[in-house]
């Protein structure tokens, strides 16, 4: 059936590669427009368009604009073909999705099926994908199965970043932006040599300051605001001309605003914001008895922590030959996450200096029909080592090949506490500590069967463990030790026919394993669940092709996934729950283009589309009390879920990118640049209803200026979600039909100033 549907859209791509070949053969000026685009999707650096498989890169203005004003990791949603990120924890821990695969679960421990790699280093745990973006050289997103280079839980593919590194000669920038909402933001970096021919070094500092801008009229303070401050420095020692050792090392301060639920903000029925939503308030009564908590008491949402991180990475350059070592220790001390679970207003208690009880007539729109007043939240410590060896061939002919092996350790330390209705204060429900221990050895060789056919083929075997020891410290479940483990070989086979030396069409089959997961957050569960491994075969036909002033890529793919990891969350007991589904499956396609239209207008524009299903016709689950189900009922009252869409995935993904530079007399330039990117209709849980099913949204973001090229100069304006429109990215079912939207609209000046 699979194979079925990939030659059902086969015949669209043969269609493109007549149209590609048209593109690249035509008529063009000397000139080149487009700069080169070097990836390292297979380990090693080669033109974007040499690669069998469905890549983008971000770079330059295509990167910075999204990050204008303050933004995190999460502003790469939707800027590439079939990526999508959301949080329930605000900045706190991103979810990634690509092709619509991913994973849901808010809890930390889950493994994920989109691994994101900062600097050559796989990063598991979602706590320590939070690290903030800045000084960036380029994001690269890779599509589809990579289980043979990049190892386990890369079912879905990964997003890789990439630090710009040490200069030989001396550079630098600072960068200033100040904008609506008390934003004020400094970015900066120093770079050159330390020692003649032999050391180098590079320092990045950035702080991230936003203001308090969300009232809550329940306690009578404001909140969402974030102070971050993060650094980096590396050293590029260089002993011999054949060595090269790269020293880096990171760390991040942080109080960030976590996700403001809103309560009762979507009529039972609808899908639209009611009248009950406000952008600049909120209804919280978080907070109660908390130390740290901004007087009189509560921020009803806040994320803080301690990152810090220390790769060591080392290129040995043989006759034919490269060596490679990368060791990696990454941690998060004193994370803190805090929410107001239940999304507003419910104090059955007195409160002091509050309005009591749920009937409290100026709040009653507010309250839920449901005796609730939860709030939650958790303590954290993470740690990550890993150590990477490999080694690849550097050899003229025809065959050329990498092979190595990765030793993987992580440990988490969870603390789950609540306050529920009754209760003064903070309280903890659970400790859990979770430790996953992994290694692999890998392979991978290419051989040019002719000047234009290659053949591509890759193995892994990856054995992995995952334990843990749950503590349940009210007593209402009883926990044990728990132990996970797997093994799996993963191939990855391609074959690529170049039709001229700018246009290439490959045939891909890969396939991949997720370890399993354990839950680490136990609150209102009655056990702790777990999910086994899953499985993925995919299957991919592509082309790519450029030329002097076009570049573009169309990927047409197809999956299967075996033993689907999914997760139940919400339901009116407010449970989360790890499962796995029979199988899940999926087709679709990603189409891109980049397109000089002068030598000063430059429109890149790229789609996804993903029709994913869940397929287990036993499954079902618990629906929210207020929600108006679409599947159908079991007698319980639980909807099957056979046939729906996955979790947060968007049937389409769509991006369109316009930069115009107008030269002025004096070799300097006037820019404008916006970007825009939207996502089609998209099911925020496994069932499916008429509350949490998404809408088509969009957002646009716009940068004018002027740069002095002379004395690289560039002042700026710029703005996000400059139409201002109010999105629902997720909500909680539980107890009303609470949710939570996007960032609000930010203009801001900005200066830079390189040296």
């Amino acid at each position: 059936m699979l194979r079925g549907k990939l030659i059902q859209w086969s015949w669209k791509v043969i269609i493109a590669s007549g149209l590609g070949l048209m593109f690249v053969t035509g008529s063009y000026a000397d000139k080149t427009y487009l700069e080169e685009v070097v990836v390292t999707a297979q380990k090693r650096d080669e033109n974007i368009t040499d690669v069998p498989i469905s890549i983008t890169q971000l770079n330059g203005d295509r990167m910075n604009a999204r990050f204008a004003g303050g933004g995190d990791i999460m502003e790469l949603r939707s800027a590439v073909p079939g990526l999508h990120i959301e949080s329930s924890n605000g900045r706190g821990a991103p979810r990634f999705y690509l092709r619509g695969l991913g994973n849901a679960d808010f809890t930390a421990a889950a493994s994920q099926p989109v691994t994101v790699i900062f600097d050559d280093v796989p990063v598991e745990l979602s706590t320590l994908r939070a690290f903030p973006i800045f000084d960036m050289e380029s994001i690269e997103v890779a599509r589809g199965p990579q289980g043979t280079l990049f190892g386990r839980n890369t079912t879905a593919g990964f997003v890789h970043v990439k630090s710009a590194l040490p200069t030989e000669e001396f550079e630098g920038y600072i960068n200033v932006q100040s904008g609506t909402y008390d934003t004020l933001n400094f970015e900066g970096a120093v770079s050159g040599t330390l020692i003649e021919d032999k050391l180098m070094g590079r320092l990045s500092v950035l702080n991230q300051n936003r203001g308090d801008w969300v009232n809550n009229p329940i306690l009578g303070t404001k909140l969402n605001s974030h102070d971050i401050l993060a650094a980096r420095i590396q050293f590029l020692w260089t002993p011999k001309d054949d060595v090269k050792v790269l020293l880096s090392h990171k760390q991040e301060n942080s109080e960030r605003g976590g996700s403001l639920f809103r309560a009762n903000v979507i009529d039972t029925g609808t899908n639209e914001l009611n009248e009950n939503y406000q952008r600049d308030v909120v209804f919280h009564d978080s907070g109660k008895g908390r130390p740290t908590a901004d007087a009189p008491g509560g921020d009803g949402g806040r994320n803080s922590a301690r990152q810090l991180g220390t790769t060591l990475k080392v290129d040995w350059e043989l006759s034919n030959h490269t060596f490679t070592s990368i060791t990696a220790y990454l941690r998060t001390i004193d994370y803190f996450a805090r929410g107001d679970i239940d999304g507003g207003f419910g104090c059955l208690f007195t409160c002091p200096g509050r309005p009591a009880g749920p009937a409290s007539s100026p709040f009653s729109p507010f309250n839920s029909p449901f005796v609730v007043n939860i709030d939650t939240g958790g303590d954290r410590d993470v740690t990550q080592f890993t150590q990477e060896i490999r080694i690849a061939s550097n050899l003229d002919g025809p065959l050329n090949y990498q092979f190595g092996g990765i030793y993987f350790d992580d440990k988490l330390v969870s603390i789950s506490n609540s306050q529920n209705a009754g209760a003064t204060a903070f309280t903890s429900n659970s400790i859990n500590t979770i430790e996953n221990t992994s290694w692999a050895v890998f392979g991978q060789a290419s051989y040019d069967l002719s000047d234009q056919l290659t053949l591509t083929g890759g193995l892994r075997y990856s054995d992995d463990e995952k334990d843990a020891d749950p503590i349940d410290l009210t007593g209402a479940i009883a926990t044990v030790p728990i132990s996970l483990e797997d093994e799996f070989l993963s191939f990855d086979v391609s074959l690529s026919y170049d039709w001229s030396e700018s246009t290439q069409t490959y045939l891909r089959a890969a396939s991949g394993f997720r370890a399993p997961s354990i839950q680490d957050r136990i609150q209102d569960d009655t056990e702790v669940t777990t999910a086994g491994s899953e499985e993925i075969i995919s299957y991919e036909i592509g082309i790519k092709g450029e030329a002097e002033r076009f570049r573009y890529s169309l990927a047409v793919f197809s999956y299967k996934v075996d033993d689907m990891q999914l997760v139940a969350i919400g339901g009116e007991s407010n449970s989360t729950t790890l499962l796995n589904a029979e199988e899940g499956k999926a087709h679709g396609f990603e189409a891109e283009i980049e397109y000089a239209v002068t030598e000063n207008l430059i429109i890149s524009a790229g789609f996804g589309y993903a029709d994913t299903e869940i397929g287990d016709p036993s499954l079902s689950l618990p629906p929210g009390p207020l929600t108006t189900p679409l599947d159908p009922l079991t007698p319980e009252g639980n909807a099957l879920i056979d046939g729906n869409p996955f979790q947060h995935a968007p049937e389409w993904t769509g991006n369109l990118e316009i930069a115009y530079s107008y030269p002025l007399s004096d070799g300097n330039e006037l820019y404008v640049f916006t970007d825009w990117r939207w996502k089609g209709e998209t099911s925020d849980f496994l069932y499916q209803s008429i509350e949490y099913t998404f809408d088509t949204q969009f957002e646009g973001g716009l940068r004018i200026g002027y740069r002095n090229l002379s004395s690289d100069l560039e002042i700026g304006f710029f703005g996000r979600n400059i139409t201002d429109e109010d999105n629902l990215i997720g909500g909680i079912d539980f107890a009303n039909n609470t949710g939570y939207v996007n960032e609000p609209r930010i203009w801001g000046a900005e200066i830079k100033l390189g040296f």
